[in-house]
Order: C-alpha cells, then sequence, then structure tokens
C-alpha cells in the first residue's frame, strides 16, 4: 500500500513538474492580440493592445478590414502596446484578421466581427407579454370584483355548514 502511494505521489510530482517546466515565466498574456470592441459596425473606432511586444513599439495590419496600417505604442499600462485604427464606412460584415508586428518580429493576432447593427442600439422589448397566465387583477375591475364576492360568498357558505355540522344540527 505504501509503495503504491510512494509510486502515484511520484507519478502526480513529475507531471506537476511538466507542466511548470512548459508554462510562461510570468502570468501575462502572450501572444494574443486584444481587440476592443470585438463587434462594431462600419465607422467604429477600435483599440488593439498586446502584451506581447512588452515596451517595444509594434506596426497594426487592418488592411483585412480596410483600414490599413497603424502604429501601435508602448503603454505604461500593464507593458502593453496599444494603438488604434477607424473600420472604414465601407467595411463590409463578417471577422476580419487584425496582425500586430513587434519590432522583434514577433506576430500577434486578433480578431474583429463587423456588423450592419450595433449591438447597443438594437430595439429592447416592452409592455405586457400575453402568456395565458393573468395577474391579481384582470383587465376588467368589474369582473375582477365579481370574482372576489363569489369566492367571499363561498367561504362564508362552506363555513357555515361546517359550523352547523359541528353543532349536530345537519344539514
Amino acid at each position: 500500500m505504501r509503495r503504491t502511494a510512494r509510486l502515484m505521489t511520484g507519478t502526480a510530482l513529475a507531471v506537476a513538474a511538466a507542466g511548470l517546466a512548459t508554462a510562461p515565466a510570468y502570468g501575462g498574456a502572450t501572444g494574443s492580440l486584444e481587440v476592443l470592441p470585438s463587434t462594431v459596425v462600419p465607422g467604429s473606432q477600435v483599440t488593439v493592445n498586446t502584451a506581447a511586444c512588452g515596451a517595444e513599439t509594434a506596426t497594426g495590419d487592418a488592411s483585412a478590414v480596410g483600414a490599413g496600417i497603424f502604429t501601435l505604442a508602448p503603454s505604461a499600462h500593464e507593458h502593453d502596446s496599444i494603438g488604434q485604427f477607424r473600420v472604414p464606412p465601407s467595411a463590409q460584415p463578417g471577422t476580419y484578421e487584425i496582425v500586430a508586428t513587434c519590432s522583434g518580429g514577433k506576430h500577434v493576432t486578433g480578431d474583429l466581427m463587423v456588423t450592419l447593427t450595433s449591438m447597443s442600439a438594437q430595439i429592447q422589448p416592452r409592455g405586457h407579454v400575453n402568456t395565458g397566465v393573468g395577474g391579481a387583477l384582470g383587465r376588467n375591475p368589474t369582473q375582477t370584483a365579481a370574482g372576489v364576492a363569489a369566492l367571499a360568498v363561498a367561504a362564508a357558505g362552506g363555513t357555515w355548514l361546517l359550523h352547523r355540522r359541528a353543532r349536530g344540527d345537519g344539514i
């Protein structure tokens, strides 16, 4: 039993060590280009940033969407390189790859989705939903009052009959 436990513990340690050996040296996101907002309408301003370039400048390429080349400059915020471009008004709906090349030659990519309607411009539902389940008060107050009165009469009559039966008067 002890030998099996030692063998399993040793295997677990070996797997953990292998996982640590392949993990990056620091916790920052490497190798990705963050595109904000990731879904836009034609004519919108887009900001991109990456931690892959560190404090280097980078060249961005948004030619796929028709915006051309732009520059990413070093930022004080978590050692990111940040840049901006504007999606041309003639851009067609679809998903486009945005590429940044660090001054050291490293390439990072991110996706930009272009739609014809803005997510914030969508019409929000309002009003009553006809589900067939009514509330405590219906649309007609007269019918509601008649229903309440019928329930009150039924409750009073039931109570009176139960009271007579308990006294032994019969029905």
